[in-house]
């Protein structure tokens, strides 16, 4: 698996996005984690997850919980594995998302899910979502604490906008690791973040990075153009979207998600699959 960086550190240019092995309609537990397994197998060491990933009100923490038991089980090292998860965003169980960005919350929801994914320091933290009701500042300001006391080892923000990122980055005196924020063929809003990270050489961590690429054939002409380049190469739609991403800046690193063990398989090759440049113009063009 080729390597990228995340803020200094090593890690698979493909990553493993666990929310839908603990959403609505997820898969049973061991076929989570063979897919969980089988991204190791592929090589992948950067794995995403959220406190908030869970389908009913009193399971929160279900994917952390479940990625810490298939790192648990899996037969081979998981020294270089980087867990990245996130919190203030919530789930009441009603099927609603909302969000709290207090420095309290974010404080105890970090400790809480070290205490799941059985660590003393959480691999990369993230801000999942800021909050209307709480200033940007005071709930970046509490990733700096928890970074500079040793419980986070990094610091990332998620869906947020090219002020934000500064902002963030201006208050944790320039140690902002990550940014993740939606982005995919169907999805380019967030093209200006992206250049903003590959400018200040920031991870950026497309999520939902596919956009709906399987099920392509009624999406019309955004994803037709990949969809002819993996026919000509012979690889999948979904391949030639990651190496596409891929392609755009050094900091990119999608996370697909996945929860069966020969879909985060066939990501994990997006990796090795070099796109020309006529072919990159024609799928730049396609947005």
């Amino acid at each position: 698996m080729k390597q990228r960086t995340l803020a200094g550190r090593s890690v698979s240019a493909i990553g493993l996005g666990g929310m839908p092995m603990s959403i609505e309609g997820r898969p049973d537990r061991p076929r989570s984690i063979a897919t969980i397994h089988a991204a190791l197998d592929a090589g992948i060491t950067l794995i995403d997850t959220a406190d908030a990933y869970h389908w009913h009100g009193d399971e929160v923490g279900h994917n952390e919980s479940l990625i810490a038991e298939a790192l648990k089980s899996y037969g081979g090292s998981t020294d270089d594995v980087v867990v990245a998860t996130k919190g203030g965003h919530l789930r009441p169980g009603d099927g609603s998302w909302t969000a709290d960005g207090s420095a309290k919350h974010l404080r105890q929801a970090a400790q809480e899910s070290a205490k799941r994914l059985g660590v003393e320091q959480i691999g990369l933290y993230q801000f999942h979502r800021p909050d209307p009701e709480v200033p940007f500042e005071e709930s970046v300001g509490v990733l700096k604490e928890l970074l500079d006391e040793g419980l986070i080892a990094l610091a990332g923000v998620s869906n947020t906008d090219v002020d934000q990122i500064r902002q963030a980055n201006d208050l944790l005196d320039g140690r902002l690791a990550s940014v993740q924020n939606q982005f995919s063929p169907s999805f380019r809003t967030s093209q200006g973040e992206l250049e903003l990270c590959a400018e200040l050489g920031i991870a950026f961590l497309p999520w939902s990075p596919l956009g709906g690429i399987t099920n392509a054939a009624g999406l019309g002409d955004k994803f037709a153009p990949f969809a002819e380049v993996a026919s000509e190469r012979g690889v999948s739609p979904q391949v030639v979207c990651l190496a596409w991403e891929l392609a755009l800046a050094d900091v990119v690193i999608p996370i697909p998600g996945a929860s069966r063990p020969e879909t985060i398989t066939d990501s994990a090759t997006a990796a090795d699959l070099e796109l020309s440049s006529d072919e990159l113009a024609r799928l730049n063009a396609a947005g």
